[in-house]
Order: structure tokens, then sequence, then C-alpha cells
């Protein structure tokens, strides 16, 4: 190997070991959630489980960070879309919404589900639990219409 592809990857392995002590804030991953949707409503065993495998790592404080998400740059990408997702919607925050806020959430959940929006598309390839068939969405979204009824 020549002189100048030593320098090359030594750079490239000097960087990479740099990265990951690169500081950045891991949101929090919290087991009890007295105010979770999943606590408090009679949400459907299916509904549940597709909840569970599909949205609640970005969308809840009970957040299962995989291996890989402790290495830079993919964790900075993981910890990115957790707090983002915790934003847009943290089922964990449930019972704190109004009754207008919850159908406009379930209406949101529907339509980015039936739209194929969420879950985003790169999460099914590792997290096969994730992958929602069309039957799939289907059923979530007249869940979503049924418990918005119900919350008239």
């Amino acid at each position: 190997m020549t002189k100048k592809k030593k320098i090359f990857w030594y750079t490239i392995i000097g960087l990479f070991f740099l990265m990951q002590i690169y500081p950045v804030n891991r949101p929090e991953i919290i087991a009890d959630n007295p105010n979770d949707l999943l606590k408090n409503e009679d949400v459907p065993e299916n509904i549940s489980s597709m909840l569970r495998y599909a949205c609640y790592d970005c969308h809840s404080n009970e957040t299962i960070y995989p291996w890989y998400a402790s290495i830079a740059p993919v964790k900075w990408i993981v910890y990115d879309h957790t707090e983002n997702g915790r934003e847009d919607l943290n089922f964990s925050d449930w019972n704190t919404l109004s009754k207008s806020d919850k159908i406009g959430v379930l209406d949101d959940i529907s339509e980015e589900v039936t739209d194929e929006k969420m879950p985003l598309k790169f999460y099914p390839i590792t997290h096969k639990g994730a992958k929602l068939s069309k039957d799939d969405r289907q059923a979530i979204a007249d869940w979503t219409e049924s418990f918005m009824e119900e919350l008239f």
C-alpha cells in the first residue's frame, strides 16, 4: 500500500473514532408512562401491536434503541428522528391532550398511514415488525375513524 493510501485510511479511521466522541443527547427512555394511549384506552390488540412495532420507537417515551443507534453517524439520525417524532406525536402523553387535539392526532395518524408516509420508508428494513400491509394500514385507519366517533 502506498504512503498516500495509508494516510487516507488512517485519516478515515481517525475521523470515525472522533465522530464517536462527539456529544449528542440521546432522547430519554421512560418506562412508566401513566398518560400513555395504550394504558388508558381500550385499543384492540391487533392495532396496539401495530402501533408498538411501527410507531412507538419514534412516537413514545418507550423507545427501544437498536445496537447500531450507539454508533455515529447513525446515532445522530436515530436520535434526531426520535426527538422530531416525539415532538409531532408522543403516545406517552395521550391523556394530557384535549379532546379536539386527540381527534386531530387520530386524523393525522389515519392520513399518514394510508398515504404510506409512516412509518418512514427505511424503518421497516431494520424493524421487520414495522412493515404494514395495505390491510394493516386500512385497519389502523378504520380504528382511528371509530375512535374519533367515540370521542365525539
